[in-house]
């Protein structure tokens, strides 16, 4: 089975193509363009690369946020306009669960990954090693740093892996509380279309529900547009 993977939810778009669990492409770019400029001419590199077409593709998976507002629609609307051509299955995954499957599955049985949504605040996700996958913890949470690590301080007494911008952003704060865990460096704290692909994998083979199959964008919080949009509507009243 091959698998496309966007991932735009970060000023990191980055593209992979797997065969079953097998890596055959990936790539990524951060320049001045936009995602809407560099997403297409990616996908098509990486298809004269391979000399394969998006006809050969069985699965489609990309990043629904939470993430980039813009980046998010982009993904979302170019995954749904190829699952609807070529009537192929498609799924959306979350950002924190890809940030998730950046750690080897071998590794630590708690990951939390956490990205920087400014001005101190975060998005975070706690999830469990099954040994195959990894399975959210409760819910994700859009809140400050300082409240996330108070709602995940009960499982202190537990190595945690922590990954993403936010993690390593806040990597102080999370020593100070959580001195047995680790903080992941480097690249592994970008988003990876090849790790949202992974989770994307497995469940298509092993969901529960259609929910889990869902291309609906995940932002966790309103758009500054939409709070703008809100106070405008209050002023006004």
């Amino acid at each position: 089975m091959k698998t496309l993977s966007i991932d735009t939810s970060s000023n990191i778009c980055s593209i992979s193509i797997l065969n079953n669990d097998n890596i055959l492409y990936e790539d990524s770019l951060s320049d001045k363009l936009t995602h809407s400029e560099n997403l297409m001419p990616m996908i098509q590199k990486a298809f004269n690369n391979l000399q394969i077409n998006l006809s050969d593709i069985d699965l489609f998976t990309c990043s629904k946020g939470p993430g980039s507002f813009t980046g998010i629609r982009i993904g979302v609307a170019t995954i749904c306009a190829f699952r609807d051509y070529y009537n192929k299955p498609a799924i959306g995954i979350s950002s924190l669960e890809g940030l998730a499957y950046n750690i080897d599955l071998n590794e630590n049985s708690l990951v939390c990954a956490i990205i920087d949504a400014k001005n101190n605040n975060v998005y975070a996700g706690l999830f469990k090693n099954e040994k195959t996958h990894y399975s959210l913890i409760n819910n994700y949470m859009s809140d400050s740093i300082n409240n996330v690590l108070n709602k995940i301080n009960n499982y202190s007494n537990n190595p945690i892996t922590f990954v993403g911008s936010g993690a390593e952003l806040h990597n102080k704060m999370i020593q100070d509380i959580f001195t047995n865990s680790q903080i992941v460096t480097g690249l592994k704290n970008n988003s990876s279309a090849t790790s949202i692909a992974k989770a994307g994998i497995y469940k298509y083979y092993n969901c529960n529900s259609k929910d889990e199959l869902s291309l609906s964008p995940l932002y966790l919080k309103k758009s500054s547009a939409e709070l703008e949009l809100e106070k405008k509507i209050l002023k006004d009243n």
